[in-house]
């Protein structure tokens, strides 16, 4: 007999795991954006940068190497995609905190939430991998509650919307080129270029930027690390624990955190047509992921009948 295709109860109790880490990552990832938004009002987005890497880049050296030889983590087979990867998300997290002094939270979330769309779409050229009909049209439906949320041509559109947007690009793109480098370069030499060249890349910016900071300030930037650092460990956590086409869907609970964070500490309440976009973003998004798990499934089960024929 092939084996019996249904999870175990031990792997039914680790997958509960990994979903409860993912939760708790997000809720840690958007008090981060909360504490980021109250920190540009003051604080130079480039500084605010520099000091996140300086921890988290110290972090990813201390992880690493309690896995493996640094310099041997160092090796990568693909050290420019590796470069690459890692300047486009300082980009990307540099303009999401610039985004944040003119956005709400919710509502860059909202937009930023199409990222796992565009996922889809680029996969196709860029990683030459298969999306059927049904994904394409939930692609079409995400993205036609992108442009509710962003409404260009109307009197209530803001040019910070389309920078939000060009995140969620950039964050795609950073994923896709993760999803490639990962086929050979190990998770600690992804983490280390991750840490390192975002770190080295605002420490070539912030001297023009920084300066002496308060108290209340220090406390506020310690506090977004230690969120950074905790939300990544919980990330890590949970992708040990269960598949990633499982845990994809929960990453959305980081819109739920944010309008609940940004109701209670900035008043903020989206209408009616942000929430209907976002709703269609969301849906489109939740369905490509259990789509994806669906076909991934299929094809694990279409390879256990060609190494195990039944017999006859």
């Amino acid at each position: 007999m092939a084996g019996d295709n249904r999870p175990s109860e031990q792997q039914q109790d680790q997958a509960v795991k990994g979903i409860v880490a993912l939760i708790l990552a997000t809720l840690l990832f958007a008090a981060q954006d909360a504490i980021t938004k109250h920190l540009t009002a003051t604080v130079a987005v480039p500084q605010l940068i520099f000091v996140r890497y300086f921890f988290f880049a110290l972090f990813a050296l201390i992880y690493a190497s309690r896995r493996t030889p640094i310099r041997v983590a160092l090796r990568s087979h693909w050290p420019k995609l590796q470069l690459l990867r890692g300047l486009l998300i300082v980009g990307e997290i540099g303009l999401f905190a610039y985004c944040l002094r003119y956005l709400g939270i919710a509502e860059m979330h909202s937009i930023f939430a199409c990222f796992p769309l565009i996922i889809t779409v680029l996969s196709v050229p860029l990683l030459g991998e298969q999306v059927g009909w049904r994904r394409w049209l939930a692609v079409s439906i995400g993205f036609i509650g992108t442009l509710i949320i962003i409404q260009p041509g109307s009197g209530v559109f803001s040019p910070f919307a389309m920078m939000a947007l060009a995140c969620a690009f950039m964050f795609a793109l950073y994923n896709l080129i993760t999803r490639k480098v990962s086929r050979q370069d190990s998770f600690e030499t992804s983490l280390l270029y991750f840490g390192l060249v975002g770190f080295l890349a605002s420490l070539l910016v912030v001297p023009f930027y920084w300066r002496a900071l308060n108290t209340e300030e220090s406390l506020w930037l310690l506090a977004i690390s230690i969120t950074s650092i905790m939300g990544h460990l919980l990330l890590i956590k949970s992708l040990e624990l269960a598949p990633a086409v499982i845990l994809q869907p929960f990453n959305y609970f980081i819109l739920v955190w944010a309008m609940m964070i940004g109701f209670s500490f900035y008043g903020e309440v989206l209408d009616t047509t942000t929430l209907i976009g976002a709703a269609l973003v969301v849906g489109s998004g939740v369905y490509i992921a259990r789509r994806e798990y669906a076909v991934a499934r299929a094809e694990r089960r279409r390879l256990r009948r060609a190494m195990y024929p039944p017999e006859t």
